[in-house]
C-alpha cells in the first residue's frame, strides 16, 4: 500500500471523526498544547528581546543562551523532566517552551537592532520617552521580523508537540505513537498528515496576521 492509500483510508474512516480518539478531539488537544507553549515562550522571549534590542545590550549573551537552548534534545529533556517531576502537562511544556524561546528572543532582538536610527533619534529629540520610542517608533517597523520569529517558533511547537503522547497525554502524536505500537500504519500516516496540515495552516495564519497588523509602508520596504 502506498502513502496516499493510507491517507485516504484514515480520513474516510468514520471511527476517526468521533469520540475521545476522534480527529476533532486530537486536533483540539494539539492546538491547546501549541498555544500554551507559544504563549509562555512569547511571555519570556518578547519582553527580553524588545528591551535588549532597544538598548542594544546583551546581544552576545542572548546568542549564547539561544545556542545552548537549541542544542538541548527535546525528547531527552522530556524524559528528564518526567523523571524529575512526574507525568503531566509541566514536563511537556518545559521542552516545548525551551524549543520556542530562542527564535522569538533572537529574532526580536535583531528586529529591534535593524530599525533605522534616524526616526528613533528624531523621536528622542522631540522629548518622547524610551517606552514611547520602543512601542510607537521601533515596534511597528520591527513587527514583520518579530512575527517571523513567532511563526518559526509556532511551527516548531506544532511539529514537536507530538511528544505529549509519549507521556500519556493526547494530541496528534497519539495517532503516531499508538499506530507504531499497534503496527497500524494507516493511523501513523494519518497522524503525520494532520501535523503537516496544521503546520501549513500555521504558516497561512501568520501570513494573514502580517497582512492585518503590519502597515503597507513597512511591508513595501521589506
Amino acid at each position: 500500500m502506498n502513502v496516499l492509500h493510507y491517507v485516504n483510508a484514515f480520513f474516510s474512516n468514520d471511527a476517526y471523526w468521533q469520540g475521545y480518539d476522534g480527529i476533532p478531539t486530537r486536533v483540539s488537544e494539539h492546538l491547546g498544547y501549541t498555544l500554551e507553549a507559544l504563549a509562555l515562550a512569547a511571555l519570556i522571549g518578547l519582553p527580553v528581546g524588545l528591551v535588549t534590542g532597544h538598548y542594544g545590550r546583551g546581544g552576545n549573551a542572548l546568542s549564547l543562551i539561544a545556542t545552548a537552548a537549541r542544542a538541548l534534545p527535546t525528547f531527552g529533556l522530556l524524559v528528564l523532566m518526567t523523571m524529575l517531576i512526574g507525568f503531566g502537562m509541566l514536563p511537556v511544556m518545559i521542552p516545548l517552551v525551551v524549543l520556542a524561546v530562542p527564535p522569538i528572543l533572537v529574532t526580536t532582538y535583531e528586529a529591534m537592532r535593524s530599525v533605522d536610527p534616524s526616526p528613533v533619534d528624531a523621536a528622542r529629540g522631540m522629548g518622547m520617552n524610551e517606552a514611547g520610542i520602543l512601542l510607537r517608533v521601533e515596534l511597528p517597523v520591527a513587527l514583520p521580523m518579530i512575527l517571523g520569529g513567532l511563526r518559526s517558533a509556532a511551527i516548531q511547537i506544532v511539529s514537536t508537540a507530538t511528544i505529549a503522547a509519549y507521556v500519556s497525554l493526547g494530541g496528534l502524536g497519539r495517532y503516531i505513537v499508538d499506530g507504531l505500537y499497534q503496527r497500524d500504519y494507516e493511523k501513523v500516516v494519518g497522524g503525520a498528515t494532520l501535523v503537516a496540515a496544521l503546520a501549513l495552516a500555521t504558516l497561512a495564519l501568520f501570513w494573514a496576521l502580517g497582512r492585518l497588523t503590519v502597515s503597507a509602508g513597512v511591508r513595501r520596504s521589506n
